[in-house]
């Protein structure tokens, strides 16, 4: 995900949030490359879930998971290694 493709991301995923259940599991773990703007996008749409009063279970593959701990947002982002952890995690909320 990156400055091309950041723009459509965003506006996919805001209107499932809007639209959507209040809870929302984003599968990225098939992503191979996050850059800033996909990285603000995601603090953007986490934002927007909770302001809504629901959240937003981000998953993701080691690699998205290292650039994200760069940044220190591993633990603002619900980082989840799988699918299944994230439903678990909604379940508990």
């Amino acid at each position: 995900m990156d400055a091309f493709s950041e723009p459509t991301f965003r506006k996919v995923v805001t209107k499932c949030i809007e639209e959507g259940p209040q809870h929302v599991v984003l599968d990225l773990s098939k992503i191979d490359f996050v850059d800033s703007s996909g990285l603000g996008a995601l603090v953007q749409l986490v934002k927007k879930a909770q302001s809504i009063q629901g959240s937003l279970q981000i998953v993701t593959n080691p690699r998205v998971t290292q650039t994200v701990k760069l940044v220190r947002l591993e633990q603002f982002l619900s980082l989840q290694p799988s699918v299944e952890e994230a439903l678990e995690n909604i379940k508990k909320a």
